[in-house]
Parts: structure tokens; sequence; C-alpha cells
């Protein structure tokens, strides 16, 4: 049912199938650490999710981003190995239960992955000054981000499981990699075919945390302002409604 509030222009509209893949795609997108299998990764099927990356949006058409292909078992071992080291550090900064459900969990799969990918932003590609970042330095960063959701859902799309490994040494990665002074590791990721998908965020089903009520992050003309219009009493409503209904349904949507 459509919103009374807005007529969609429906040359501008995908299709009810289309909008449902789409859809589908985003909820069942999972970080996947220990579920890939030995099947490669075919040319064709990797141009595919690379070019929806390169197709991501970019504050003032920087295009920051490359792709560093990670396939021998050297550069993955040598990867490993800082994982390692980092994992450790990191479970001393966590107290009592949480510490050992930490290491407990199973938060990369750089060796069992067929293919890694390290998308990195270089920060000179569009000069000293870029439409857009004059005052958020930040954006090329940002930007490179939105290239590795692309990857992200692109592959969900093909049956691909990714999972991004962050807990790495960002300086001792761009020795592995040998990257420039002026290029930043942004998303060290792990891509390959899996056995399965979860249902559910791994974490969430551990219950490190829940997924939590989006109505308790939406905010109106400002932070934590509320409003109590008719606009906003439907937009809750339908808010609670359809994650309760997504909550509900991501099995099928994962396995359908």
């Amino acid at each position: 049912m459509e919103n009374a509030h807005s007529t969609p222009t429906p040359q501008h509209q995908f299709s009810a199938s289309e909008r449902q893949a789409l859809y589908r795609t985003i909820y069942s997108r999972r970080d996947v650490r220990g579920q890939f299998t030995d099947e490669p990764i075919t040319p064709e099927m990797l141009s595919r999710v690379m070019m929806a990356a390169h197709y991501a949006p970019s504050v003032g058409f920087m295009q920051p981003w490359s792709f560093i292909l990670i396939r021998s078992d050297e550069t993955k071992q040598k990867v490993h190995a800082l994982f390692t080291k980092a994992h450790g550090e990191a479970a001393d900064m966590f107290d009592g239960d949480k510490r050992e459900t930490y290491r407990n969990l199973k938060l990369e799969g750089i060796l069992e992955a067929p293919l890694n990918i390290c998308i990195t932003c270089d920060k000179d590609r569009a000069g000293p000054v870029v439409i857009g970042r004059t005052h958020i330095p930040e954006m090329d960063l940002y930007s490179t981000v939105c290239a590795v959701q692309n990857l992200w859902l692109a592959a969900r799309a093909e049956g691909l499981g990714m999972g991004w490994v962050s807990i790495l040494d960002q300086e001792r990665l761009k020795d592995v990699l040998d990257l420039p002074e002026n290029v930043v590791p942004v998303a060290y990721l792990c891509l390959g075919h899996v056995s399965q998908f979860h249902d559910k965020p791994e974490l969430q089903k551990a219950g490190w945390r829940p997924r939590l009520p989006i109505e308790e992050l939406t905010h109106f003309e400002g932070f934590e302002q509320s409003a109590d219009d008719a606009f906003a009493t439907e937009l809750f409503q339908n808010l609670r409604q359809e994650q309760k209904r997504i909550e509900s349904g991501l099995s099928d949507a994962v396995g359908g």
C-alpha cells in the first residue's frame, strides 16, 4: 500500500519485484566469517561486483577507491598474523564475560576465503581542493565506504559472502600491502562462495548486541527532539510494524 502522503511517479519507480529483490538483498546481507567454501569466484562474477563498487557515489566525483585483490597464501598469512596480534590486544580491552564471549567469536575468514580484497582511499587523487570536501576533509573516506557497501550488496545478490576484517593495525597493513603514504586502507574484505547465510547477524544471535528499534533513532528538527503530529505518528507506526516484519521474516529472506 502506497503512503498517502506521497504519489510516486511510475516512470521513476522500480517494479514491485525489483524493489523486493533490492530490499531482500539489504536485509539478508551478512558479515561472513566462517562459512566460506573453496569454490572459486569466476572473473565474470567478480567483475560484476567490482563494477557495482566502482559505480558508488563519491563526493566531488573523487572516486578515491582502489581495489587490491589478494589471492596468495603468503600475503593472507601475513595479514592473518596482524589480525591474531590485534585480536589478542582487543580481547584485553573487554571485561569479565564480555572478554570470554569475544575470544570465542569467529571474527575473520582471511585464510578460508578464496579471495581477499583491500579497498583503499587515495586522499590525493582529486587534488588538494575538491567539491564537497572543502569543509569536511573525511568525505573521501566516507565516499570509499559507499564503494564497500555497493560491493557487499552486489556480492550478496550474487550469492557470495563477504566479511569485513577491521581488527588490524592499519600502519602494519599498509606495510604488508606496500601502500603509499597518501593511500589509506579503508576495508579489508574476505570474499567467496559460502555454505550458508545466517538468518540473523552473528553478533545479534550471540547476544552481543540487539538490533536497536529505529524509532528510538529517529528525531525531528534536532537531535532527540520529537514530534507528535499525524505524519510522525503514522511514520512511527509504520517503522515499528516494518521492523517487526523484517525481524520475524529474516530466515525467509536469507533462505528463500
